[in-house]
């Protein structure tokens, strides 16, 4: 596999004389250790080294683009990342042809697709979760010349580390501009359909289904300052898990719709998010229900509430839950809402100050799906739920942000934010916690640098108790940054959890590439991006990462 590797490498290379070339590398790595305080299980400590290492290259001639991207998890992949992604090999490969005259755009290999908001179909690689869920086979789309209608269709096999799924994927998505039909200036007005099949063979247990399929209806309009979307789907029977384990005497559909309202001035505006999720995971692989990696996901099904950039406000921090079970718990899916409201302040004014102010509040709600539970004789089970009633919270947050600048130099922010948790129905735990988080964010500019200084604190009620946190970063010479920061668990009940979680580390940027070094330790909990998350495990240690395109 090595020579295949280096033989590919010097072909890639070497067509750079002909056709335009682009390659990015990105490499993260990490020295696990043991302090006084956080320590690797038996099974971790065996390997306390461990990478992820990409290279992707994509050369360019004519309408066709060429692709590949090696990776390589030597000698482990990081921590917690899935089992699938080890040792070394070709994770992606593809073909392309574009004729924008012609509006044809066809892929052959590997290939990232969305339909709709994603909660149909959403292929989409992020390394820093671990997610990487390409499909292996073919994709065409078409646009006609007036760019009123758009299809596309796909068929593959969806990739788990460096193999292939079970299940035969297939789709077809269709968007019309009807406002362009019916030469319409001020309403804006887009339909789209989608239907996508999951094919699997079950032979082994006649009661799996061998299609599982996806429907999917959504319009769009907008109308001056404002903009509708409207989406909803209906998956058919699959099976459910019962605590880990795949249970084939028990198939439901499951639906969901997701309704997304704006408006916007110059000044002021406001977003809305409204979804209901019922029994709506939807996996490439049946035995791949529920696992803890994303592994086999075809759908995107995010947390919609405020996404924070602060660590404390991240400790406490909401998963999607759209999943049916009956056991341990009873729960059928998730209904909520999420709000944004934004706000600039004049300069000049006595709020606005000399240089205005922006304001900033969100309000996020999410429950459970009210309903009724019966079970019946050999475990067989049904519910049915209220569709619009609201049942136990599984989560809220309020936060007030407010940014301006003190000085031409000198930007503050500050944040308020207030949390529920709802431990029991998020985490399969016991209790429910009330956090209210403070945060001041200071960014004072010198002639050459720049320093960024950042406080926050953390009362919550149970679970870990009261946080402090602090966090300095100083940049130089253009290209340099030097960072510190420690998050301080000063209120948690147990005295030996009482940890300082500190990390500081040097970074260096040029142009495109970027290195950072680090030494210090991890909390462990839920690391999310956009509204996806994966668990990452306490640890400690030193870590370097590398990305640069070239």
């Amino acid at each position: 596999m090595q020579n295949k590797l280096i033989t590919l490498l010097l072909l890639v290379f070497s067509v750079n004389y002909f056709c335009q070339l682009t390659a990015n590398l990105e490499s993260n790595a990490q020295y696990y250790i043991d302090d006084k305080k956080i320590k690797l299980s038996e099974v971790e400590s065996s390997q306390r080294f461990r990478s992820n290492n990409y290279l992707n290259l994509n050369y360019k001639l004519n309408d066709f683009t060429f692709g590949a991207q090696l990776e390589s998890y030597a000698p482990k992949a990081l921590l917690n990342y899935s089992p699938a992604f080890k040792e070394t090999n070709v994770g992606t490969y593809f073909i392309n042809y574009n004729n924008e005259k012609a509006g044809i755009d066809v892929t052959l290999g590997h290939f990232y697709e969305e339909f709709g908001s994603g909660l149909a179909l959403r292929l989409w690689e992020d390394k820093q979760l671990g997610i990487a869920n390409s499909l292996l086979g073919g994709r065409i789309k078409y646009t006609d010349p007036d760019q009123i209608i758009t299809i596309k269709a796909l068929m593959g096999k969806q990739r788990t580390g460096f193999e292939l799924t079970k299940g035969l994927i297939s789709g077809l998505d269709a968007e019309i501009k009807l406002d362009s039909l019916a030469r319409a200036n001020k309403v804006h007005t887009t339909i789209g359909f989608s239907y996508v099949n999951k094919y699997e063979d079950n032979k082994d247990n006649t009661f799996y289904p061998k299609s599982v399929e996806v429907y999917s209806s959504r319009v769009k309009m907008e109308y001056s300052k404002f903009n509708l979307e409207f989406e909803y789907l209906y998956k058919t029977k699959d099976n459910i898990k019962q605590i880990s384990v795949l249970d084939s005497n028990n198939l439901f559909s499951g639906n969901a719709f997701y309704i997304n309202l704006s408006y916007a001035t110059e000044r002021f505006g406001i977003i809305a998010n409204i979804r209901r999720l019922e029994n709506f995971n939807f996996y490439s692989q049946r035995d791949q229900i529920g696992n803890i990696y994303n592994n086999a996901v075809l759908n995107y099904v995010p947390a919609l509430t405020k996404q924070f950039d602060y660590s404390l406000a991240n400790i406490y921090v909401y998963q999607a839950q759209p999943q049916l079970t009956f056991s341990p718990q009873k729960k059928a899916g998730e209904i909520g809402s999420q709000f944004d409201i934004f706000y600039k302040i004049k300069k000049g004014t006595v709020l606005g100050g000399k240089y205005g102010t922006d304001i900033a509040f969100n309000i996020s709600n999410w429950y459970s799906l009210r309903g009724t539970y019966r079970s019946y004789i050999n475990d067989y089970n049904d519910y049915k739920t209220d569709f619009f009633t609201l049942g136990e919270k599984y989560y809220s947050d309020q936060s007030f942000d407010i940014r301006t600048r003190l000085k031409e130099n000198w930007k503050i922010a500050l944040v308020l934010i207030n949390q529920y948790y709802n431990t029991y129905r998020t985490e399969e735990t016991l209790g429910n916690v009330k956090a209210q988080t403070i945060v001041v964010d200071n960014i004072y500019r010198f002639s050459k640098s720049s320093l960024k200084v950042e406080l926050q604190h953390q009362w919550a009620n149970s679970y870990h108790g009261n946080w402090v946190a602090g966090l300095a970063e100083y940049n130089f010479r253009k290209n340099w940054s030097f960072f510190i920061n420690d998050l301080y668990n000063y209120g948690n009940s147990d005295g030996k959890n009482k940890l300082h979680y500190y990390t500081s580390g040097i970074v260096f940027r040029k142009n495109s590439s970027r290195v950072q070094a680090s030494y210090g330790r991890q909390r462990g909990g839920l690391l999310c991006v956009g509204g996806v998350c994966r668990f990452v495990p306490e640890s400690a240690g030193l870590s370097l990462g590398i990305s640069t395109n070239f």
